[in-house]
């Protein structure tokens, strides 16, 4: 008997993207607010906040309205928020001491959101470009960044943010052997439960513009940053680092920027199966925004669209300033 030929095409991709509800079913990746994590800016005052201008929609917020933000991100299902410090010039120093101060704002914020919405998980920031008056990560000396002089600091101000109630330490500086300094004090300190968040694979990108804004450190900074950030041609040095961190005692591990890069999440993620984060830095924040202010692309379908893609790259989480306002549309 002659064989039947199914008639052409046999396959019909087309029949599994023909309802929303068929589509639902199939789709691969999802995106919900579990998935998000909200960095923000706090500034010293009270009941005020100042609009960041390369950042539309994001300010500066003093302790007490960083408290009332984290409020509304925990009853939108944010699980977590990242606090960075906005230092003014006359605030900087050579010894970056207010970095590992119990009383600078960062652990103020912690201390308050911690007592205010016990639930939420609190991320910190952990390099000293904040408080450096030349910008850097970490210490200068005759143009060059101390290495390991830069380790013993950010180890105390590790100890100083799980002290005031951080759940999750972003080590954030890229310097080396910061993270195995970081986990034993913590294990000696009685902190042994406090995680950390590494950046990992944190390149020398000019996606960090707007943020340095944010933070008060674009006039700081002198010189660059590319003799401890990674050279964005690299992608094999991204495995290197995220195996060291991991056996240095790092519990997670991020990729920064965020879309630029989706490629080493992929490989992160593909390699090593731990839980993995990226970034999407003020720089892809902005450029959304722009093109969105100007008519050029729909705001809320561009920002999930975005978010989705890191989930298919592998990541499980992404930090975003687009959480509350992905949260919502989530929610809806």
């Amino acid at each position: 008997m002659k064989p039947t030929v199914a008639p052409y095409p046999a396959t019909r991709l087309r029949r599994m993207r023909k309802s929303p509800a068929i589509r639902a079913l199939a789709r691969q990746n999802t995106l919900t607010p579990d998935d998000l994590i909200w960095p923000v800016f706090v500034m010293q005052g009270k009941d005020d906040e100042t609009p960041v201008a390369s950042m539309p929609g994001i300010t500066r917020k003093t302790v007490d309205r960083v408290v009332k933000a984290a409020k509304e991100a925990h009853a939108l299902g944010i699980p977590a928020i990242c606090i960075f410090p906005y230092t003014s010039m006359e605030q900087r120093t050579e010894d970056c001491a207010m970095a590992w101060s119990p009383d600078n704002v960062s652990n103020q914020a912690i201390r308050a959101i911690k007592d205010a919405v016990p639930e939420m998980a609190i991320m910190t920031d952990i390099a000293l470009d904040p408080y450096n008056i030349n910008g850097h990560d970490g210490f200068v000396e005759s143009g060059e960044i101390m290495n390991d002089r830069t380790v013993e600091a950010l180890v105390k101000m590790a100890i100083a943010q799980a002290e005031a109630g951080a759940d999750i330490l972003g080590p954030s500086d890229m310097m080396d052997g910061r993270i195995g300094a970081i986990r034993s004090a913590l294990e000696t300190s009685g902190n042994q439960n406090v995680a950390i968040l590494s950046y990992t694979a944190k390149y020398a990108s000019s996606f960090y513009g707007p943020f340095r804004d944010a933070v008060g450190a674009s006039s700081a900074l002198t010189g660059d940053k590319k003799t401890y950030q990674m050279d964005p041609g690299n992608s094999d040095e991204a495995l290197r680092l995220v195996e060291r961190d991991l056996q240095e005692g790092a519990d997670m591990v991020m990729v920064k920027p965020g879309m630029p890069y989706l490629d080493i999440c992929r490989r992160v993620k593909d390699a090593f199966g731990v839980p993995t984060y990226a970034y999407q830095v003020s720089g892809e924040y902005a450029m959304m925004m722009a093109a969105a202010q100007n008519g050029w692309l729909d705001q809320d379908k561009v920002m999930l669209e975005s978010l989705l893609c890191f989930k298919r790259a592998g990541c499980d989480g992404i930090l975003t300033y687009f959480a509350p306002a992905a949260a919502k549309l989530l929610q809806a």
